[in-house]
């Protein structure tokens, strides 16, 4: 939850409340408000239709199968969703005996993945603390989320394959996705998510270097080019990468820019 309401607010929407109690909150869009569920069960709320749009896994939206639109990853929870026994026991998946028990809040995923490869297994659901179930001899082995894998190794737990990788996604149900309020949701987030680690630079070019400075420059579209009001000179401006900018700031000054200012952005909405 902090991570997405992280990430509202660098969009640009932020709660008018912060009662921890309250489920429902206002936010500075009079026609938005926040509500506080659980992961799991947003994809079948939104899919309800009385929700416009929700946060959610990609796991968690093919594990319900619920007929939500996903609008954009969000680039925050990402993982993978992994098979994983104790270290050392099989090498594969392709070892593991038929009949073992499977541990796992992610009982579609995983009853469809070994029914692919053709293993017989039992499902054992459960709703937490997936990875000491092993221990406990609830089960042989899991299925489970993994971001770093620090948490599987430390219960003595190895991955023997990826099913499938999550992170974030913005859904909406088929009949809001393309509601006003949720495309200005989702192009308001995407701007600020496309403006990450990109800088706008600005520099002052005499004209004539101009051509020698714009075939260097790169930009979205093309740089932009404005005559100043005083002097033979130019202004030309830019979007481009920050990791270029060292060596791009160099190859301008040797082409005849000058007064090069960069600027961070907040959002590139296209």
């Amino acid at each position: 939850m902090e991570p997405a309401l992280r990430l509202l607010e660098l969009a640009g929407i932020s709660l008018l409340a912060s009662d921890e109690r309250s489920i429902i909150l206002p936010t500075t869009w009079p026609d938005l408000n926040v509500i506080k569920l659980r992961p799991e069960d947003i994809p079948q709320i939104v899919a309800a239709g009385r929700v416009a749009a929700g946060i959610t896994g990609h796991d968690y939206v093919v594990e319900s199968g619920a007929d939500v639109e996903e609008l954009l990853d969000l680039r925050i929870g990402k993982g993978s969703i992994v098979v994983a026994a104790v270290k050392g026991r099989w090498g594969s998946v392709d070892e593991l005996p038929d009949g073992i028990k499977v541990a796992t809040k992610y009982v579609n995923i995983a009853s469809r993945f070994f029914e692919e490869r053709g293993k017989r297994v039992r499902i054992v659901k459960v709703s937490g603390s997936v990875e000491v179930m092993p221990l406990l001899g609830v089960a042989d082995v899991v299925v489970d989320v993994m971001a770093t894998g620090t948490t599987l190794a430390l219960h003595g737990l190895q991955p023997l394959e990826k099913i499938m990788d999550t992170s974030a996604r913005l859904v909406a149900g088929r009949e809001w996705a393309e509601h006003y309020v949720v495309r200005k949701l989702a192009a308001y987030i995407k701007g600020h998510l496309d403006a990450q680690n990109k800088r706008m630079i600005f520099l002052n070019v005499p004209s004539d270097k101009i051509a020698e400075v714009i075939s260097v420059l790169p930009a979205l579209e093309s740089p932009s080019v404005a005559r100043l009001a005083r002097g033979d000179m130019y202004e030309v401006f830019s979007v481009v990468d920050e990791g270029d900018l060292p060596d791009l700031i160099m190859k301008l000054k040797a082409a005849g820019a000058k007064d090069v200012v960069v600027v961070p952005l907040d959002k590139l909405i296209k």
